[in-house]
């Protein structure tokens, strides 16, 4: 080998760098260990030791030193999965961008065109170019984007801005430059709200162009106020309120009308009288079965006074206020009251009749105006602290500007001189509506006050101190992991490397003897330099990302076998050691065929990279990364260790006792059989179809949408009397044992496509309130759904993927798959030069992809694991598309130096047998290793990945027998019979 001094110095330098990068991962990974144990469980107290060290030098090197920041910036950073913590995609509404843009237009083609867009949205279509699509259709010229009425208005007047001889083309440029500005602004505000709020490594991130926002926040645990914290538009205004008495006739005749079209029996439960309730409802049974005493009043379960026009139960809001919306009921309202706006409150928790805990909501009536505007805006506020009101519950106190100062004095002494209310209203829900009782108030401050606590204060005012969203921020997927899952994934995914290596290393040592030692040192080298580039990339450490270097392991040594056979076959042909191990290690030894067989695995890995997305994304990292090593330390590593044993004048003969003699006569007419193979091949694939056609595929959440709940009980479970319970309240449910059998996974669709927090919370609580009855009474609602370190029972893991996403990401799947097999097929045709191999590949790939999908179409249902197609199903079938490949283009290789060379005689057939029949070993080894490999992480990778690594295990036993029986006969039969007789006459002459 030449420039050997030169491998060994880069060798030694890139395992020097290796071990520096990952010494930060050690040091980050013990201080945050003894920050756990400081905190003793409680996770502010963690985070407040480890800000407090951020800026002391932890780690000394001699010559220089790092503070606590600085090392854990540069440690390998573990995904949710297993860190535990939350994950959130946002999508920024780009609708409520246009409608701001355009200045809430009015223009019926604008507003249609929104809808549309809405409506018909494609899978990787931005709601931006749908938008353009559906005006260039509704339009059809009649009117431009530019029009006054539209984008040509104050607010985009000027340099930069629209007027009204824009053409839609020019037009479209400024809507797509303000639009991510806005996207801009909201990162900007998001991540201002993150860094307030308290968690380690925080992550967030544009993507793409797309409008969204991904929000990591590792370590979080308090779901319900992730959510709200992220989603607050911060829209604050300050609003007159309408009192209860004035607003008592309008509600008597709503729901007199309401009478003669929603009229049923109804359980009506009143726990408190007043004057609304009073004018509202009899003075008999406080909880009876009646005749309907008409939609709302029969919803009413408390009545009001001063502002607060009645309490009703959080579920029945949507329903009342669609009420209060409809034109037929708005029409009653009396002309000074024309313009009234009926918003909620926030739920709170009173005493009904017999002392028991209930939740209501208030319902306000706020003076509005003909063009919708409040009494008083939030901008004017500058500063917001969590504080304490008068009588010492926590509040949140604002400062304003000069401006605000004196709008707040004027509007305050008019409440003091009405008796009237004042509504703090935030992101459309009321806070608190204060009367004010001393006269105007001056300087500027004002109080929200309620039932808060301290938490919700501080989330308050740091919402407010941020500053507000330019558009709503709808969470499209989310994903909640909690701590003990993710320790569970770590030991999960540790056991099942560390047997992994054992058993790939031991094997290589079986079968090779001395040179499988070396290949074992290699693959050990390789494994540090994987860790240390991870390290240094600040690469994010997943469960399938260690599904990734596992398999990496057996990729590893693939090389080395390849290699290795070589040799052998060089050895027997009468060459020394030394021109066996030179000519095996050359362009026209092992080279070539390791070079395309990586080429392809490499252009299938890169494919998942650009198509994937989070865990997926790390998979293909290690995925991509462990392959360059791998040929790396396997050509020059373990060539560096060949070399000095042959100058050592060492015995090397690449095989045991165990193997001498495996596949030296190995014989098998493959073509001879290829009308069974084909016919075997052929009902698998027909069967399959019928059974995709008929069965279908159970497809996960990642394709369809939903909500889906990973739950554990503290007793076995059934999971199909549960299913049942949950379908009478969610209308669509699954429950399926997951894992052991006190473990469900629950999938429902309800209210998927509502992105607001109160549907989150809605599910949640239903699913609590049903599923409470399995455990002991010490579980609350908080400690069911949220996470903590010792979770032992209740949600362990929530995810949510809205259609939208869904759509996306299956749209993403199919060109991950079809350009996967596109660029792999060019490839070929480019390096062998002739069609029929890459048809031959092809045809081997659709066969396996086919057979994967058929198996699982056929089994989903009988299966004691779960076999969802989603994300991690495409990445195993993009890893199989890579091994299929990989181990047909080793084949191909082969047949193509036979074909081309002299070193085989007989007719076609004969001639492509025997360099079949010259590969198995390789075939079979590397084969085995996979196979072990995966086999070690199905038993002991935990069961969120069992799924993904089945398909894998299933697509490597057949993308082995498709490289053999299905890719070669097609070679072979696609070949023109005038190229047969060619080749059979330069082979005999």
């Amino acid at each position: 080998m030449q420039n050997k001094g030169l491998i060994k110095f880069f060798a030694i330098l890139f395992a020097m760098v290796s071990i520096y990068q990952l010494s930060f991962t050690f040091v980050s990974s013990k201080i945050k260990g003894d920050a756990k144990s400081f905190a003793n469980g409680n996770p502010e107290k963690e985070v407040k030791y480890l800000d407090s060290i951020g800026k002391e030098k932890v780690f000394n090197l001699g010559f220089t030193s790092f503070t606590f920041n600085e090392v854990k910036d540069k440690q390998i950073n573990k995904g949710l999965d297993l860190e535990g913590g939350i994950n959130v995609i946002l999508q920024i509404s780009v609708r409520d961008v246009l409608k701001g843009l355009s200045n809430n237009s009015k223009n019926p083609i604008f507003n249609k065109s929104l809808a549309d867009a809405t409506a018909n949205q494609k899978g990787n279509q931005t709601y931006l170019d749908a938008f353009f699509d559906a005006f260039e259709a509704n339009s059809k010229g009649s009117v431009k984007l530019a029009s006054p009425d539209i984008f040509a208005n104050r607010t985009l007047q000027g340099q930069g801005g629209i007027d009204f001889q824009m053409t839609d083309a020019q037009t479209k440029k400024v809507i797509k430059r303000k639009v991510d500005e806005s996207v801009e602004s909201a990162f900007g505000v998001l991540r201002k709200r993150i860094d307030q709020f308290g968690v380690t490594q925080p992550n967030i991130q544009k993507l793409g162009e797309s409008g969204r926002i991904l929000v990591e926040l590792p370590g979080a645990k308090d779901v319900d106020r992730i959510k709200k914290l992220l989603q607050s538009t911060a829209q604050l205004e300050f609003w007159e309120t309408y009192k209860a008495d004035e607003m008592g006739n309008f509600l008597m005749a709503a729901n007199e009308a309401l009478k003669k079209t929603e009229s049923k029996k109804v359980e009506v439960k009143t726990v408190a009288k007043d004057t609304l309730s009073a004018l509202l409802t009899d003075k008999k049974d406080s909880t009876a079965t009646k005749e309907g005493k008409g939609p709302i009043i029969d919803k009413i379960i408390a009545g009001g006074g001063g502002p607060v026009l009645a309490q009703f139960a959080p579920k029945d809001t949507a329903l009342i206020g669609g009420y209060l919306r409809r034109a037929d009921i708005r029409i009653l309202l009396a002309p000074e009251l024309h313009y009234a706006k009926f918003v909620w409150g926030k739920p709170e928790t009173i005493k009904d009749a017999k002392g028991k805990d209930i939740e209501t909501v208030q319902l306000y009536a706020l003076k509005g105006n003909r063009d919708n505007v409040p009494a008083m805006g939030g901008g004017v506020v500058t500063d917001a602290k969590d504080t304490f009101d008068q009588l010492g519950k926590p509040a949140v106190s604002m400062q304003m500007n000069g401006q605000g100062s004196k709008a707040w004095e004027e509007l305050t002494g008019k409440a003091y001189t009405q008796k009237s209310n004042i509504a703090i209203v935030l992101d459309n829900v009321v806070y608190s509506a204060p009367g004010v009782s001393s006269g105007p108030i001056s300087g500027g401050r004002s109080e929200i006050s309620g039932s808060f606590d301290i938490s919700q204060t501080k989330d308050l005012a740091n919402v407010l101190r941020a500053g507000k969203l330019p558009a709503a921020a709808d969470i499209i997927q989310s994903e909640m992991v909690g701590p003990s899952l993710g320790q569970e994934a770590i030991e999960n995914g540790t056991t099942s490397a560390i047997v992994g290596l054992l058993l790939v290393s031991l094997w290589m040592m079986v079968y090779y003897g001395k040179a499988g030692w070396y290949a074992n040192v290699a693959l050990a080298v390789n494994l540090l330099f994987l860790f240390g580039i991870l390290a240094s990339l600040g690469a994010v450490l997943t469960l399938p990302g260690i599904a990734g270097i596992v398999l990496t392991m057996g990729t590893a040594v693939d090389a080395n076998i390849i290699i290795y056979e070589r040799a052998k076959e060089e050895l027997r042909s009468g060459k020394s050691l030394e021109e066996a191990v030179k000519t095996s290690y050359g362009w026209k030894g092992a080279m070539r065929s390791i070079v395309d067989a990586n080429v392809t695995h490499i252009l299938t890995g890169a494919v998942l990279f650009i198509f994937g997305s989070g865990p997926i994304k790390g998979f293909a990292t290690t995925l991509l990364i462990g392959i360059i090593t791998s040929l790396f330390t396997s050509i020059f590593i373990a060539r560096i260790f060949i070399d000095w044993s042959i100058s050592k004048n060492n015995k090397l003969s690449f095989v045991t006792g165990f193997s001498k003699n495996f596949f030296t006569n190995f014989h098998f007419d493959f073509l001879k059989i290829k009308k069974w193979t084909y016919l075997f091949s052929a009902v698998v694939t027909i069967v399959s179809i019928i059974s995709l056609a008929t069965n279908g595929l159970d497809e996960g959440v990642d394709f369809v949408g939903g909500r889906t709940f990973q739950v554990r009980f503290e007793k076995p479970v059934q999971a199909e009397q549960v299913k049942l319970e949950l379908v009478k309240v969610f209308g669509s449910a699954e429950a399926k044992v997951f894992g052991n059998d006190n473990q469900l996974k629950i999938t429902t669709k309800y209210k998927v496509k509502e992105h607001g927090i109160q549907a989150d919370l809605e599910v949640n609580k239903l699913l609590f309130d049903n599923l409470k009855k399995y455990y002991s009474a010490g579980l609350t609602y908080d400690k069911f759904v949220n996470a903590y370190d010792g979770k032992k029972y209740g949600i362990v893991l929530a995810s949510k993927v809205g259609p939208t996403i869904a759509e996306d990401i299956k749209t993403n799947a199919y060109w991950a798959v079809l350009g996967a097999m596109l660029i792999v097929g060019l490839y070929l045709v480019i390096s062998f030069r002739k069609w029929q191999y890459s048809l031959g590949a092809i045809a081997a790939v659709i066969h396996d992809v086919i057979f994967v999908l058929g198996i699982y179409s056929l089994l989903y249902k009988y299966m004691p694991f779960g076999m969802e197609i989603d994300q991690h199903f495409v990445a195993a079938i993009l890893t199989v598309i890579g091994y299929s490949m990989n181990d047909t283009v080793i084949v191909f290789d082969r047949v193509r130096e036979f074909l081309d060379g002299k070193k085989a005689k007989g007719d076609f057939n004969s001639i492509v047998n025997q360099s079949i029949n010259s590969t198995m070993s390789r075939t079979i080894n590397t084969s085995l290793t996979m196979i072990m490999v995966l086999l070690i992480m199905f038993i002991f990778g935990g069961e969120s990945i069992r799924g993904f690594i089945f398909a894998m295990l299933i697509g490597i036993v057949v993308g082995t027998y498709s490289s053999l029986f299905i890719a070669t006969p097609v070679l072979c039969d696609t070949m023109s019979e005038a190229e047969h007789k060619k080749i059979e006459e330069s082979h005999n002459s």
